[in-house]
This record gives C-alpha cells, structure tokens and sequence, in this order.
C-alpha cells in the first residue's frame, strides 16, 4: 500500500507541475513569445485544461489512496477551505466594487488564500488527530 501512496503522490506532483507549466505558457505566452496569435492562446489555454482536469484526476486517485484517519483530516481542511475561500473571496471582491480598497482584486491573492489555508488546516488537523 505504501508504494502504490508513493506512486499516486508522484503523479499527483508530476500533473501539478504540468498544470502549473502550461498556465504560466497560457499566461505569458501571449504576450512574450507568440506576439497575441489567437489559435496559439486558445491552444495553449486548452492544454492547461486538459492538464487541470489530469490533475484532478490524479487528486482524486491520490485521495483515494489514503487511509481513514487521513481522509477525515484532509476533508475537514478542504471543508474549511472551501468555505474560507467563498467568504472571503466574496468579501474581497465586494471591497473592490464598492472601491473601498484602492487596487484591483485579483484571482491570484485569492488562490495563495486557499493554498495557505488548506496548508494551515491540514496542519493543525494532523496534530489534532495525531
């Protein structure tokens, strides 16, 4: 069972890789190497999908892989992610609206968020359950 949680964790960090590459191509390619040529951007646009959706799957897998005690950890740190993540991004984009911030809200403050907080819960849950 080890080996095949070492095998999933491995894929999982491969299709992550993957999926952040191609977004970082999706994103500046545009502008730095293909000069706004639309087929490219929607080409490249639809290969960070696929690689989003790829990645997915191997979460899904790499989830199913573990244990109970582990499952109830992570599930309990997505749960409170997700629910962090709708009120607080919520929250910022209102500040924005309403302009009682004096910048843009931006997608990528709300992405370091989540990765923060579910890092944050999955800490404090393994030590709770530990």
């Amino acid at each position: 069972m080890k080996k095949e949680r070492k095998k999933n964790l491995y894929q999982l960090a491969a299709w992550t890789w993957s999926w952040l590459a191609t977004l970082a191509i999706a994103s500046f390619g545009p502008k730095y190497i293909w000069d706004d040529h639309t087929v490219l951007t929607v080409l490249a646009v639809s290969v960070n999908f696929a690689n989003g959706i790829l990645m997915i799957i191997a979460n899904r897998n790499f989830f199913n892989n573990l244990d109970e005690l582990e499952r109830k950890i992570h599930l309990e740190s997505l749960a409170l992610t997700l629910g962090l993540a709708v009120v607080v991004g919520l929250s910022y984009s209102l500040l924005d609206a309403t302009n009682l911030i004096g910048y843009d809200a931006e997608i990528s403050n709300l992405v370091l968020f989540i990765g923060v907080t579910y890092l944050f819960c999955v800490a404090v849950n393994t030590r709770r359950y530990s």
